[in-house]
């Protein structure tokens, strides 16, 4: 599958020069903001990853230290994610999400409603190596209800594979009957019909539900549920749609209105410029009367507005 990221690996890549160009970079008084943001955003994560191996062999120093160190505030956590392997950057994310002060249920809902089962089960044994923990323990002990039976669901990455022809329409009256049929929801159907179905097999589900109920999932979902589970079940719901589409509608509500939910811009801009941010700039032009580029442009400033539009690629005017 090609990637439809704006982020590809270098053509003339040379690790050794890199690092050089870096170190000269943050040597001596003040700090070349300029050249770390190009190359850094014009390269590859695997090849960061080069970088980063021969800046510690060519100079005896860990070059995301040496960058923490120079740089600061948004910036700095951007160029930081950046340099963080996309499966270590997914678990910490995670990690920190459970571990906080409180818990970030934002993180918990766009990671495990977005992620491919493959992934899911990638993140499940890299947090166990990481950390020694059970992120399913971790993620029961700090949710509670239908929301953590959905996120244990997810955990489980065994979604069906393909559409099963036979539980189209049952699947899509189970659901009217829990919901929009009878008094009070019964949010476990949701969860369960939800959680484990693939995506192809949801979307004909969502249009056998739109034909016997006259409304959306979404629809029902706002107005059957509430809290996180609803944020969760509205997730999955989106993603199973269109991954691209949810990322793009998730970009566009950390910057509209007033003051930027930088952490969830970082996020996406980070975890999506090597697997699909084309198509979520594409999507974003398509929903919303501006371009990804143009929203970014406005809503941020100095290096890290530079960053995230190197990151962008590209104004869909």
């Amino acid at each position: 599958m090609a990637s439809r990221g704006t982020v590809k690996a270098s053509g003339n890549f040379n690790a050794s020069a890199d690092a050089e160009a870096l170190y000269k970079s943050m040597k001596g008084l003040g700090t070349d903001e300029d050249t770390i943001l190009q190359l850094l955003t014009a390269r590859s994560n695997s090849q960061r990853q080069e970088i980063k191996a021969t800046y510690k062999t060519l100079f005896g120093k860990d070059l995301v230290d040496d960058l923490k160190g120079e740089l600061g505030g948004k910036f700095e956590t951007l160029i930081v994610g950046l340099m963080t392997p996309p499966l270590t950057y997914d678990v910490t994310l995670l990690r920190n999400a459970i571990k906080g002060a409180g818990t970030d249920e934002k993180v918990l809902v766009e990671v495990l409603a977005s992620r491919t089962c493959q992934q899911v089960k990638d993140i499940v044994a890299a947090y166990r190596q990481e950390y020694d923990d059970d992120l399913e323990e971790d993620v029961s002990g700090d949710t509670s209800g239908h929301f953590k039976r959905l996120l244990v669901i997810l955990l489980q990455a065994n979604r069906q594979k393909g559409i099963q022809e036979g539980t189209i329409e049952s699947d899509a009256q189970v659901l009217f009957e829990a919901g929009e049929k009878k008094f009070g929801t019964d949010e476990q159907t949701f969860v369960t019909i939800l959680g484990n179905r693939s995506a192809e097999h949801l979307r004909k589900v969502f249009d056998a539900y739109m034909k016997l109920s006259g409304y959306e999932m979404e629809e029902s979902i706002k107005r059957e549920t509430s809290g996180p589970l609803r944020d969760l079940l509205l997730a999955v719901v989106k993603c199973a749609r269109s991954v691209p589409a949810y990322f793009a509608e998730t970009l566009y509500y950390a910057m509209k209105g007033a003051g930027t939910d930088d952490d969830t811009l970082i996020r996406v801009m980070v975890s999506r410029s090597e697997v699909d941010l084309i198509d979520i700039r594409a999507e974003f032009r398509r929903m919303f009367p501006c371009s990804l580029f143009s929203m970014i442009k406005g809503d941020t400033g100095g290096d890290y507005r530079k960053a995230l539009l190197l990151l962008c690629g590209g104004d869909d005017a």
